[in-house]
């Protein structure tokens, strides 16, 4: 089959590589469409560390099965189908315990860091367990399909969170995480939602998901911004989705005492906390990893029109294309938002 394979930091080849073979519990899924996560973009250099080459990425997507292998059950040849990004054992305690995503020898799609290696779907075929695998709807296309990771990503952060209808919320950092963090919140109630972004087309597309107020970060004082739409008190809840010292902190400074900050970005493996000010301000800390179960959710989502995801999505392209899309996205050329390559 075709894939597109890192085949060593920052060099991406379209090239023909082995069938993946189908074991006990596993289906073979023919890929129609898989979309550059902003982690691919960021492992494709070696940053992250967690895409060590050689390996095929590529974790947000759909397809059609076409061939099943023993003990597979509730499902056939021709279903559409997506599924979770995290590749989790049934019988782990934590899975046992609701949560999987954070069960030990969990594995990732498309993910290699030194302790195993998972290829993903940049690639005409994939294999993935039944158990981690979705229905799409009758009435949701495969490019819509490709979107419900990052989407579920942010349904789970606002579960976790234990937001409220009525409650304020700030959201730093408004890229597709982020901007289905403030769709997902003003689904559930929170008002005002405040989208904080140093980029101002970013803020535009957050709007268009419900931001109710907006702030350009390069250009406005971000705490005080906030306080002045929270009765001067900061938010009640605040979300960070990029994951660097300077966001974390700048959350940290814009919400309430007692408030919740979820943090969901994690770009860089270690930050400056300002611990005294969590401390004193009696503030608490969650981290969100990955989903939970919020597929279904996201696809009901999609499926009734309350989550429109097709505005996210600025190209649909050709796997064999994929490397010079890989080489705009890291260079942020376009303005680009979701790129989707279909093999």
């Amino acid at each position: 089959m075709k894939a597109l394979v890192l085949e060593e930091y920052n060099k991406l080849v379209y090239k023909d590589v082995a069938d993946p073979q189908t074991g006990a519990g596993e289906v073979l899924i023919k890929v129609k469409a898989c979309g550059i996560c902003g982690s691919d973009v960021h492992g494709m250099d070696g940053s992250t560390g967690r895409r060590q080459p050689p390996v095929i990425m590529g974790h947000e997507a759909s397809g059609e099965i076409v061939e099943l292998g023993s003990g597979v059950t509730r499902w056939k040849v021709g279903d559409r189908v997506t599924f979770d990004s995290t590749v989790y054992p049934l019988d782990d305690w934590y899975t046992l315990k609701g949560r999987y995503n954070l069960s030990e020898g969990r594995q990732v799609v498309g993910v290699s860091p030194k302790d195993y290696k998972r290829h993903g779907a940049f690639a005409e075929y994939l294999v993935v367990p039944q158990h981690i695998l979705y229905r799409i709807p009758a009435n949701v296309s495969f490019e819509q399909a490709a979107m419900v990771e990052p989407a579920a990503v942010a349904a789970h952060a606002v579960r976790l969170s234990g937001v409220r209808a009525g409650d304020s919320a700030v959201v730093l950092g408004s890229g597709m995480i982020g901007t289905f963090i403030v769709s997902m919140l003003k689904a559930s109630g929170a008002t005002p939602v405040i989208a904080v972004d140093v980029d101002g087309a970013k803020l535009r597309m957050a709007v268009k998901y419900g931001a109710d107020v907006t702030v350009l970060s390069g250009n406005q004082l971000v705490a005080e911004t906030v306080r002045s739409h929270t009765k001067g008190r900061g938010a009640d809840f605040g979300f960070e989705a990029i994951g660097i010292s300077a966001t974390v902190n700048t959350l940290i400074d814009s919400l309430r005492k007692g408030a919740t900050a979820v943090l969901v970005g994690n770009v860089t493996p270690a930050i400056e906390f300002p611990l005294q000010k969590v401390v004193t301000g009696e503030i608490t800390v969650q981290g969100s990893c990955a989903i939970n179960g919020e597929y279904e959710i996201v696809l009901n989502m999609i499926a009734g029109g309350s989550l429109k995801v097709n505005d996210m999505i600025s190209a649909i392209a050709p796997l064999s294309e994929g490397a010079e899309w890989f080489r705009k996205l890291y260079h942020r050329e376009g303005n680009l938002n979701k790129v989707i390559l279909v093999p």
